[in-house]
């Protein structure tokens, strides 16, 4: 085995800059996530002690309610596939399977399952991360507000919580130095994950994007693929 080469349980050898970047996953996961080329293989055990109980958060977070998330949705590392941009350390959205990427090395990537915007506000195109937030506060855009009026309450802002529509964490995507208005960010309704429900935005489970927020740094690119 070479030195910069290390294997994990499956015997898939992963380099040492891929590991770095998932070490968070192979420390904290090892026993809750398995490699796999694209279908399921996280077991309901493993898959209940991904998503248990995050009592130490800010706002203590409940378990996830699984049997309403498909479990090709869970986290779990693949190997990347053939539609997504092969670049180690960065972010790639697939709206139309409903997955996220975050490429790491060796043809292997962690995906996660998210939800998307409905037809008519989704957004691609190329940006960057440029801001992060732990338990940030949502603030509705105008077009948000003229469009659904229970939203006008929150025009000064909504503060964080397990209400929140940003959920848990929030990475914010701007492009030529300019906020798009576009966030990837936590939610608490699982049943969103994998259907088309949002403004635009990309939502992860509150415990899937404290993962991602965790391995993400600043300046990490972010390409939301086109049809």
């Amino acid at each position: 085995m070479s030195a910069g080469v290390i294997r994990n349980s499956q015997g898939v050898g992963l380099t040492r800059r891929g590991f770095i970047i998932g070490a968070p996953l192979a420390l904290a996961a090892c026993q809750t996530t398995a490699v796999t080329t694209g279908g399921q293989t996280v077991s309901n055990s493993a898959a209940s002690s991904m998503y248990g109980p995050l009592p130490a958060e800010r706002f203590p977070i409940p378990p996830v309610d699984l049997s309403v998330v498909e479990p090709q949705y869970y986290r779990q590392i693949v190997q990347v596939p053939a539609n997504i941009p092969n670049r180690p350390g960065e972010i790639v959205v697939d709206p139309y399977n409903r997955f996220l990427y975050l490429v790491l090395a060796d043809n292997y990537a962690q995906r996660y399952g998210v939800g998307v915007g409905r037809a008519g506000f989704g957004w691609t195109g190329r940006a960057s991360i440029q801001r992060k937030a732990e338990w940030p506060t949502w603030t509705p855009t105008q077009a948000m507000m003229e469009r659904d009026p229970s939203a006008r309450p929150w025009a000064g802002g909504m503060p964080p919580g397990l209400t929140n529509p940003l959920g848990a964490r929030a990475l914010y995507l701007y492009r030529n130095g300019q906020d798009t208005l576009y966030r990837l960010h936590g939610t608490p309704e699982a049943y969103s994950i994998g259907r088309a429900v949002s403004s635009g935005c990309i939502r992860l489970l509150n415990h899937d994007i404290i993962h991602l927020y965790s391995i993400t740094p600043i300046g990490t690119p972010v390409t939301v693929l086109t049809a």
